[in-house]
């Protein structure tokens, strides 16, 4: 085998090495490489988008209770939990991508990360926490995010003053729920996102 064929060979690994991992870009695991695995619909949050909502957060996030219903890769929860989130719950549906984010708590030693296997819809049901932030990206080709702000709203989930983040196509953007109002809004490539007041 000729050098050049196992130069290629050897980027060929590294690309796909780093295809499943992100940085966390703040707080105390700034730099720290978070893993996934592939998963169907699996769709992490960037770098850019996670820089802007947590500049729009800026020092807010210090304490929080904070829920992300549709974990994924983790990507923003770590990130809240890396910038002094008090708690951070995570709720993941697939048992690989479930694992995953379990081997990844372990690795950061993530003790005020906790992780709930099952589907956002049941979790709200069990829910009897408050949550000052909550973090909604889930698949854009299904209903979840309009059936999941209605269990938001319906259920005894957000304590005074709490916070919405979500995602969602770019041209599709949600109605909120009563007095619910965006302060802040963007939009990246196909993707459009904002953050929420609850009250």
């Amino acid at each position: 085998m000729s050098f050049r064929t196992k130069w290629s060979q050897w980027l060929l690994a590294v690309k796909q090495a780093n295809k499943n991992q992100l940085k966390i870009i703040g707080g105390q695991w700034r730099g720290r490489k978070l893993a996934f695995c592939n998963a169907e619909g699996l769709r992490p949050t960037g770098a850019r988008i996670r820089e802007t909502l947590f500049n729009w957060l800026q020092h807010d996030v210090e304490g929080m209770e904070c829920l992300d219903l549709f974990a994924g890769s983790g990507a923003l929860a770590f990130e809240a939990s890396s910038r002094g989130a008090a708690r951070v719950v995570m709720v993941e549906r697939n048992p690989l991508t479930a694992r995953s984010l379990r081997e990844q708590m372990e690795k950061f030693q993530a003790d005020n990360i906790e992780l709930w296997q099952g589907s956002a819809l049941d979790f709200l049901e069990a829910n009897r926490s408050l949550f000052d932030l909550v973090l909604l990206d889930p698949p854009f080709v299904t209903p979840l995010l309009e059936q999941t702000l209605e269990a938001l709203v319906s259920g005894k989930h957000l304590s005074v003053g709490a916070l919405c983040y979500f995602e969602f196509p770019r041209r599709e953007i949600p109605a909120l729920p009563h007095r619910w109002r965006f302060i802040r809004q963007k939009q990246a490539g196909d993707v459009g996102y904002g953050l929420v007041s609850t009250g």
